[in-house]
């Protein structure tokens, strides 16, 4: 291995392109892999081209036009003996004119287009004419501008025959798929000519199985790693609550189901281990992880630790608040609130209060990770909806003190997401629903039948209704804008109803007036953004209106339906959708018609999206996988786990060479 200067051709801007790959060594060269694979075997016809596709062609100039006014490009046309294409160009210089001169006779490569002049290819490569391509695919890689595919191409070649012949092996012999890491590479690099385009494609190819292999042992000792360095720490032993549990119990209106005694036996198991409590708790809309929590929080509270519970929006921590101000502060513990948006004397009061133990109980936001926030006694930190943070907001708790941690999330999480995004949890899951609880009916509508939506909503006596507008941008601004509007538009439609408004650029008592009033039915129709995608519980609400439904994935478009049926009365989910719908569009809101578990939805979803988008960037983003799909490969996970503790108990400098080669830019926790 070396330095990527060492290769011919790399200098400090070439190098300085490569970084932005996360590439500065010759084996991360050899590691970056190819996205995608072109057939370059076979000169085609120009009468047999089709828009979108990449082909191989090869003819005889017959004109050059310069720009000349307003025309900034070059355009040279290619002819064969059966049509013609225009070449386009936007950049060019001397050689490449020279090369492209009236009369000469030429090969190209790239994609066709629709262009000003028909079939046209944009800025394709010019190869040479001698001969075709010695293998029938060449290998396409993830790029950055300022560096093409041939430069690659050269780059990861010198890399091979410099360099790979020194690759150390560093998984177990029997888990190789028999074939050796350089051999694997150079089958993946330079597929030969009999190679099988799908398979390769399909990530199904031994030599492919194999470093997908690696790379996942490699991310499960990741995982571990972590593991192990957040339990490294002694956390306080917290004894069985008597008292508190019993009135809190008591209190409630109802009895926990079979399922949630069952995740709160597991939870008070790992709150008496000296260690710090990692565990998962996941279950669908509605499942009640909050009294689960608060079962928690009784043991932790009797036993005379601080409980800190957060959320990542303001409504879903306000929603907490006020649930736990309501069972707690009749025991004697003051809940206290801490958020972001809070400044001057209210901050220093609130912080004041957490760090002399006078708060037992606090809830908030992220704020409540910042370094000024200081604990007297944290024994219990209770995450929700931990996908909307990063890990490493986790592991700075470690600062804090060690706390227990318990995470939540009302999105199920299918188990290969699990094993890979959380695999330094132990999970639990309520997987049964309340009592009395009434399956929602969803349907479809297009958005040419809003007016008879509208006349539904007009015809229901004593009932309310969540009218929810979305967006393509990821656009709080705009999301607010467009719910201002179907504001003002419903507030003249209905004047029997009273009609709200609840967006994400509101000011967080504004929010919460605005909610406290539609849960006392104050408010009829609640026009909102997805910012009420979790938290918000309203029994009395039956009508769920998902405007732009198609927009959503599956898992938000689920955590949005789940705002009702939380009574006892029929539900109904509609979803406005605008046509025609992709073929992705159809089979969500299929999906969401057909089912209403959770779960079921969640493996949908990985399916059609992928990790990145069910998870979001923020718990995903350390992921980062070269050649693993999550969604195809999970047969290999569980496999992977038990290697990555092998190695890392019998092996661990070479669990250690596994990481630097595939997640190099991951932070390292020392392994206990």
């Amino acid at each position: 291995m070396a330095v990527i200067q060492e290769l011919k051709g790399i200098g400090n801007s070439i190098a300085a392109l490569l970084e932005k790959l996360h590439i500065f060594t010759t084996d991360d060269l050899l590691f970056h892999l190819p996205r995608d694979y072109e057939d370059r075997s076979t000169v085609v016809a120009m009468n047999q081209i089709q828009v979108g596709r990449t082909y191989l062609l090869e003819g005889t100039v017959k004109s050059v036009d310069f720009p000349t006014g307003k025309r900034k490009s070059m355009a040279v046309l290619l002819e064969d003996e059966f049509g013609h294409v225009t070449l386009r160009f936007y950049h060019f210089y001397k050689g490449l004119i020279d090369r492209l001169a009236v009369g000469e006779h030429v090969r190209v490569f790239g994609e066709v287009r629709v262009g000003a002049r028909g079939l046209e290819l944009y800025h394709p490569e010019i190869l040479p004419i001698a001969t075709l391509s010695k293998t029938q695919l060449t290998a396409i890689y993830p790029t950055t501008e300022g560096l093409t595919q041939s430069k690659f191409r050269d780059y990861i070649e010198q890399a091979f025959n410099q360099y790979a012949h020194n690759l150390p092996e560093l998984l177990p012999k029997q888990f190789t798929n028999g074939y050796a890491l350089k051999d694997a590479l150079n089958y993946i690099h330079h597929p030969p000519l009999n190679a099988h385009m799908q398979q390769l494609l399909q990530g199904q190819h031994p030599a492919q199985q194999r470093l997908i292999f690696e790379e996942l042992v490699a991310h499960q000792i990741s995982l571990l790693s972590r593991r192990a360095y957040i339990q490294n720490m002694p956390s306080p032993r917290i004894h069985p609550s008597e008292s508190f549990l019993n009135t809190f119990l008591q209190r409630l209106s109802f009895v926990p189901t079979q399922a949630q005694q069952r995740v709160s036996k597991e939870i008070l198991n790992d709150l008496q281990q000296p260690k710090p409590m990692l565990r998962l708790v996941q279950g669908d809309v509605g499942a009640g992880k909050t009294v689960v929590a608060a079962i928690a929080a009784c043991h932790a509270l009797e036993s005379g630790w601080q409980v800190a519970i957060m959320a990542p929006t303001e409504i879903l921590a306000e929603q907490h608040y006020i649930n736990f101000k309501k069972w707690f502060e009749p025991l004697g513990i003051q809940v206290s609130w801490l958020s972001g948006k809070q400044k001057g004397k209210a901050r220093e009061v609130a912080q004041h209060a957490v760090q002399t133990g006078q708060s037992q109980l606090i809830v908030g936001t992220h704020a409540l990770f910042q370094d000024s926030v200081q604990f007297a006694k944290l024994g219990l930190v209770i995450i929700d909806e931990q996908h909307r943070f990063g890990v490493d907001q986790r592991l700075a708790l470690r600062n804090k003190g060690a706390p227990h941690q318990l995470v939540m999330t009302a999105t199920p999480i299918p188990r290969t997401l699990a094993m890979s995004a959380y695999g330094d949890l132990d999970t639990s899951t309520i997987d049964e629903l309340p009592p009395g609880r009434t399956p929602i009916q969803t349907v479809t509508i297009p958005i040419e039948r809003r007016e008879q939506v509208l006349q539904r909503i007009a015809e229901q006596q004593g009932k309310q209704a969540y009218w929810v507008c979305t967006l393509v941008e990821q656009s709080e601004t705009l999301d607010a804008q467009a719910a201002e509007a179907t504001y003002e538009e419903l507030k003249t439609r209905f004047t029997n109803l009273n009609v709200g408004l609840v967006h994400g650029k509101m000011k967080a008592d504004e929010k919460q007036t605005v909610m406290q009033a539609f849960k006392e039915n104050k408010i009829q129709l609640l026009v909102a953004t997805t910012v009420i995608e979790v938290g918000v519980d309203v029994p009395n609400a039956t009508i769920m209106v998902i405007e732009n439904a198609e927009r959503l994935g599956l898992s938000q478009l689920h955590q949005l339906r789940g705002r009702v049926g939380r009574g006892d009365q029929a539900s109904f989910c509609i979803l406005l959708y605008k046509t025609p719908l992709s073929q992705n569009g159809h089979e969500r809101l299929a999906t969401l018609k057909e089912s209403n578990d959770g779960f079921v939805i969640a493996e949908k979803d990985l399916q059609i999206r992928g990790p990145g988008e069910l998870l979001g960037t923020k718990q995903t983003g350390d992921m980062g996988f070269k050649v693993a799909k999550l969604e195809r490969d999970e047969h290999l996970l569980n496999q992977a786990h038990h290697v990555a503790q092998q190695m890392l108990k019998d092996y661990p400098h070479q669990a250690e060479a596994l990481l630097n080669r595939w997640l190099p830019q991951a932070p390292r926790y020392a392994y206990v």
